[in-house]
């Protein structure tokens, strides 16, 4: 099988798209534990400037997460996969109507995960998502847990896995979904879009943009990925931002 080629050329005229955690930061043991060094949120705040402010961040964290780990930046962003989506103008669309599910099922995706050293439950409001990267071996009953915490939550809602984590949220949104939406709206909309990602959860991102003649990066292991470009890690994906900046003359200091 051929390998994806490596990272295109930058280009003014494009809208970027980045998830998060294992794109533009490393993957922590706890999400909290995460906070974007002082030259990447430059390197961002530079980039948004010299894409006319068509770059967005779109992540499984909630949009509150996002600015806390990227503060004092408020840039475009998609929270919980597409569940959430903050536009260029600061408006957030927001789901409602779930919270009595999701107490249903985070009451017993809790019990689970108090019995069980090693496991994390993080509670992002519309979804849960259920961490064993600290527990691997409970994998297998992480799965059987969350599945019954579907049945509890109803069955508009579905589970999305990822690396070393499953997620219980309502179904019909996606990153897929909410780069389309963004394509809608200006600064975004008549650009050619990028998605960068590292993980099963942004498949439907690069399909997205696959569909609207734009280009995919998948960040690490790229066998299987609907993703056209690859990139090695992290550092390379900084890298590539970082030379972007010089290409088009944009100060970073």
């Amino acid at each position: 099988m051929t390998a994806p080629p490596s990272l295109p050329e930058w280009d003014v005229h494009r809208a970027l798209f980045l998830d998060v955690d294992g794109t533009l930061l490393e993957i922590m043991q706890h999400p909290d534990e995460v906070r974007a060094a002082p030259r990447l949120k430059h390197l961002l705040a530079a980039a948004g400037r010299a894409l006319g402010g068509a770059l967005a961040l779109v992540s499984g964290r909630s949009i509150a997460s996002l600015d806390q780990v990227f503060a004092p930046l408020c840039l475009p962003a998609a929270g919980l996969h597409g569940l959430e989506r903050r536009d260029a103008r600061g408006r957030v669309h927001y789901p409602s109507g779930y919270a009595d599910r999701i107490a249903a099922a985070r009451r017993g995706l809790m019990d689970f995960v108090q019995s069980e050293p090693g496991l994390l439950l993080e509670d992002k409001g519309a979804a849960l998502a259920l961490h064993y990267r600290n527990a691997p071996e409970l994998a297998d009953a992480c799965r059987r847990r969350i599945e019954a915490a579907r049945d509890a939550a109803g069955e508009d809602f579905h589970i999305q896995q990822g690396k070393m984590v499953f997620e219980l949220k309502p179904s019909g949104q996606d990153k897929g979904t909410a780069v389309i939406a963004f394509m809608t709206e200006p600064p975004f909309q008549g650009r050619q879009p990028v998605f960068i990602g590292d993980d099963v959860t942004d498949e439907d991102g690069f399909r997205a943009v696959n569909a609207l003649g734009g280009l995919s990066i998948r960040v690490g292991e790229s066998a299987g990925s609907a993703a056209r470009f690859v990139a090695a890690d992290v550092p390379e994906i900084l890298d590539w931002l970082g030379r972007c900046l010089e290409h088009i003359d944009v100060p970073t200091e």
